[in-house]
């Protein structure tokens, strides 16, 4: 399985495979045309309410991280289908945060890999 994570910001590439889209807000500044967006499945993103939380500081990583791995539960099937298109070949979750270690592609990233076990 190989699962890129690369920021919006960054120039789409050949060697992405799939791109998907994982934030609920269209990255500010990028034109659908040059994001290059395969998907864009809104329900896998994380609530406005955890989003904004996590930005405003309210949350630590660890906090942020389990409320929204409870989140994506309910998401299960549709993200099978996206762990197995991983399987077959490359996907790239696209993500706009500035922090590139803690945000939500990481944590997806980690699900889908748990879904393949």
């Amino acid at each position: 399985m190989h699962i890129a994570l690369k920021r919006a910001y960054d120039p789409p590439s050949s060697g992405d495979g799939y791109r998907v889209l994982v934030d609920r807000l269209w990255p500010r500044g990028i034109s659908k045309d040059d994001a290059m967006i395969d998907a864009w499945p809104k329900e896998v993103a994380p609530s406005d309410e955890l989003r904004k939380e996590f930005h405003a500081g309210k949350l630590g990583w660890g906090e942020f991280r389990r409320r929204y791995l409870a989140e994506l539960k309910p998401q299960r099937d549709a993200l099978r289908e996206l762990a197995e298109r991983a399987r077959k070949g490359s996907v790239t979750l696209v993500f706009s945060s500035k922090d590139e270690q803690r945000n939500n592609a990481v944590v997806l990233r980690q699900y889908l890999e748990m879904l393949q076990r």
